[in-house]
């Protein structure tokens, strides 16, 4: 059972129970998003009183995992609720990307290639450029970022980011090269 400690301030008891049982619950849930929980503790306040904007709620929760302690406060908001709720969302994101760095599931951005349009076949909105590895990739038109699609020719100089496809690899984020007469 996850340890959690809650801290209402500046409630009166009967709206405080029914908000400690709400969070009690949501912290319990925490554990699905990431198992290696030590502690929980989350403190709700009203800082100060308003004149012109009402009360406003403060949510803060800090989650010690082996190694790291991660902090979200989610500040101000009238309806506590509301506070609660999104300060929840927030740190389910922080355990989730926590979870992925240590299980090495980091996105990574493939890199930039170079090659020339080999073949285009319009009607069908598909083409395939060669790049300078020597392989061919596969492009939908819809993925032509410059110029707009129907006017890069066989021939042209592009870059691109490669993806794994099907059976093959398919062009992304196609940009034809700048000819020296183009300016920008």
């Amino acid at each position: 059972m996850l340890p959690v400690q809650i801290t209402i301030k500046d409630m009166t008891s009967s709206p405080a129970l029914a908000l400690e049982t709400l969070i009690r619950k949501r912290a319990e849930k925490l554990n699905r998003f990431y198992d290696r929980i030590n502690s929980c503790r989350i403190v709700v306040d009203l800082p100060q009183k308003h004149k012109h904007r009402g009360r406003l709620y403060n949510v803060r929760i800090d989650v010690t995992v082996p190694g790291k302690e991660l902090v979200v406060t989610h500040k101000c908001h009238e309806d506590v609720y509301v506070a609660v709720r999104d300060a929840f969302a927030a740190i389910v994101r922080r355990l989730e990307e926590h979870s992925h760095k240590r299980h090495g599931r980091v996105k990574t951005h493939n890199h930039e290639m170079h090659g020339h349009v080999v073949r285009l076949l319009p009607e069908q909105g598909f083409g395939f450029i060669e790049g300078v590895d020597g392989n061919e990739y596969y492009f939908s038109l819809t993925n032509v970022g410059y110029p707009i699609a129907n006017h890069l020719l066989i021939g042209d100089a592009v870059r691109y980011t490669p993806e794994p496809f099907s059976d093959g690899w398919q062009a992304q984020h196609i940009i034809r090269e700048k000819l020296n007469h183009e300016t920008v």
